[in-house]
This record gives C-alpha cells, sequence and structure tokens, in this order.
C-alpha cells in the first residue's frame, strides 16, 4: 500500500525537455514509473523520451489522467508552475527546485491552504517506492521493499539511512524528502500523519537538521498524539555554529533557535528514539522495531 503514490501513479513533468528532468525522467520510466507526458509551455504537440508534450498541465491532466507532476522547472518560473498545477487540480506534486525564492513560495503556501493538492519539496529529493513507483531524483540502487517509513529533510543523508536500513534487512515502505528550504509543502506531521495509517508501514524515521520547526511541531504533535508505531529520529547539526549556514537555505540556526540540542530534547521527550550517530541510525531502528 505505502503511502501517496504507488505503481499506478500517472505522472507527468513539467519543465520536461531540460537536461535535468531527461536524465531523470528516464531513470523513472527505466524504474517503473508510469509517467505519461510532459508540460513545457510552447512545446505542445511535440514529443520526448517518446512520450507526449503539453503546453499546460491542465491539457496534460485532461489527455493522460495524470495525478502527478514532478517539477523540474528553473527556480524564477518554480512557483507559477507549481501554482499552475494546483489550479489544475492535480493531486501531488513533487518540486525538485533547488533556490525557489522565499517570497514565491509564501505565495505557494497560501495557494496550498485552499486546495486538495499536497505540495512535496522544494529542494526535494522525491519520494519512492522501491520496486514500484520513484518521482524525483532520490538514488535507486540502495532501497529494499519493507516496512520503515523514512521522512528526511537531507538528501544525502537519506541515502546513507536507506542503505542501512536495507543491509539489516528491514527495507522502506516509503522515503519521503520533506525538502530543505524553509518554505515548503509537506511537513513531518503530514508525514507521520500518513505513516500512522499505513498498514504497511511498522516503524518511522525522521531525519532532521538545524534550523526550521519541522522538528519541533512532530515532538508537539507526537506529545500530543501518542505514537502507534515507534518513531525513530536523527537530527544533523549537533555542533554547527550559530547563524551559520549548513548546507542549504533551511538549515541555519538563529540566536540559538532551531538549534539540534534543542531539537534531540523535544523529540525524546515525546517518546522517540533518538539515533545518537549517523551511523548507527540503522541499527537503532532494528532495535526499536524488534521492541
Amino acid at each position: 500500500m505505502a503511502i501517496l503514490i504507488d505503481s499506478d501513479t500517472k505522472v507527468i513533468c513539467q519543465g520536461f525537455t531540460g537536461a535535468q528532468a531527461t536524465y531523470h525522467m528516464e531513470r523513472a520510466i527505466a524504474y517503473g514509473t508510469k509517467v505519461v507526458g510532459g508540460v513545457v509551455p510552447g512545446k505542445g504537440g511535440r514529443g520526448h523520451l517518446g512520450l507526449p508534450v503539453f503546453d499546460t498541465v491542465a491539457e496534460a491532466r485532461e489527455a493522460t489522467g495524470a495525478t502527478a507532476s514532478a517539477v523540474f522547472v528553473p527556480p524564477r518560473n518554480a512557483a507559477d508552475a507549481i501554482i499552475e498545477s494546483i489550479d489544475a487540480g492535480m493531486e501531488l506534486l513533487v518540486c525538485v527546485t533547488e533556490r525557489i525564492p522565499v517570497l514565491d513560495m509564501v505565495r505557494v503556501k497560501q495557494r496550498l491552504e485552499s486546495s486538495n493538492t499536497r505540495l512535496i519539496g522544494p529542494n526535494s529529493q522525491g519520494i519512492m517506492i522501491p520496486g514500484r513507483c520513484k518521482i524525483g531524483v532520490m538514488p535507486a540502487h540502495l532501497e529494499r521493499p519493507g516496512k520503515v517509513g523514512i521522512a528526511s529533510r537531507s538528501a544525502s543523508l537519506t541515502s546513507e539511512v536507506i542503505e542501512q536500513i536495507s543491509t539489516y534487512r528491514l527495507g522502506q515502505s516509503t522515503s519521503i524528502g520533506i525538502g530543505g528550504d524553509p518554505v515548503h509543502g509537506m511537513g513531518f506531521v503530514d508525514c507521520l500523519k500518513l505513516f500512522f495509517e499505513d498498514p504497511d508501514t511498522e516503524c518511522v524515521v525522521l531525519l532532521g537538521e538545524i534550523g526550521g520547526s519541522d522538528e519541533e511541531e512532530a515532538a508537539a504533535y507526537l506529545s500530543a498524539n501518542p505514537a502507534p508505531k515507534p518513531v525513530v529520529a536523527y537530527v544533523a547539526g549537533l555542533h554547527a555554529p550559530t547563524e551559520r549556514r549548513m548546507g542549504h537555505a533551511g538549515t541555519v540556526n538563529v540566536f540559538g533557535q532551531g538549534d539540534a540540542a534543542a531539537k534531540i530534547d523535544a523529540l525524546r521527550a515525546a517518546g522517540v528514539t533518538i539515533a545518537t550517530s549517523a551511523a548507527e541510525i540503522g541499527l537503532t531502528v532494528r532495535q526499536a522495531a524488534r521492541a
């Protein structure tokens, strides 16, 4: 079952003919994802990767029945592309674009509030169900099907943890990169709710980092709603200096706010099992899953 996507999900790509989109969508198709077309304004009626290209998302959705879109549009136009998909009634958007202006994402968040669309990202590595569907830029050679759901702010850490969990033969139900930007779509709380309802997920992993408030929001949610399944968390950046960005736009703690220690304390107090080292996340998950 997993969450948000499955092997029957029909996917389009916005920015389809660009170099990065071409590279990653070729691999998504090879993985088994049902990519049914793409959108590039002004190139409607052409073909790319053996699939049709449309001028608008609305045209693509009507012609293909797609319910999900992978957004590979450059930063200056990415917010408008996301809003176009929201207005067209797409159910799921996965935006991998980095460096979208924060004020543009504020516009997107406002539009999302009055819609039924879910947004993963921006600055996301995407979403993957092992062996069934992959939307985004996640590598597809480390995973294996299993019962562990992963929600992460860090792309590189996600790959490391997927490999660890696969090594312990636990496998993953769904892996989601919520994105590394300060203003984004789905957060940890959204993922927790979906994973808790998913019968194919028996344990949940949250991979956090400094900056933002996703970890604190997850802790507050779990304090008010005790987890029905084991939850393991790792927060990167414990020794990161104040006011220095670590990695990407969302990873900065300002005047002691958003620091790793406070996030860890909040999650631990909410009953979450904390992995103390990135190298021990897989082992911590195995121990929590067997407890």
